[in-house]
């Protein structure tokens, strides 16, 4: 089994994305992250959902979590307000752009769960010559080695 055979389209954002158009994605499409592309359509990066959270998140409620309990329930439903104006690019991760969850169409199970693993990224972007093809996800490669 081959990335090829895992493949499935997958929706991509460019950096100058509005953020909240990102987060719309993930959620309508229940995705675990996005792929980032630049006007080549060649893969930048992976943009995990949970860094769409952290731009969110008050930085003082991933300090000291205890803090969250204390915003009134009308402001803690409303703050994915903190994202209106921003770009995907100010979510990604600065200072991280290391090895990138990007991989040829011939990589088997074992290398595409191995860059997960490494890299942390819930998905694997695919391309030929530099161009994405589609991606592979944590759960498509967990039901092909499961059997599911």
């Amino acid at each position: 089994m081959r990335a090829r055979d895992l493949l499935a389209d997958f929706p991509v954002v460019g950096p100058d994305t509005p953020v909240l158009e990102a987060a719309r994605l993930l959620a309508e499409q229940d995705l675990p992250g996005l792929i980032v592309t630049g006007g080549d359509r060649a893969p930048l990066t992976i943009l995990p959902g949970a860094e769409v959270l952290r731009l969110a998140v008050p930085g003082y409620c991933q300090d000291d979590p205890a803090l969250a309990r204390v915003v009134d329930e009308e402001h803690a439903d409303a703050f994915l307000d903190r994202l209106d104006g921003r770009t995907v690019r100010e979510a990604l991760p600065s200072g991280r752009w290391r090895e990138l969850p990007i991989t040829d169409e011939d990589a088997t199970v074992l290398e595409l769960a191995a860059l997960m693993a490494r890299t942390r990224s819930p998905l694997v972007a695919v391309v030929r010559d530099g161009r994405l093809l589609g991606a592979v996800t944590l759960q498509a490669l967990l039901d092909r080695a499961l059997g599911a």
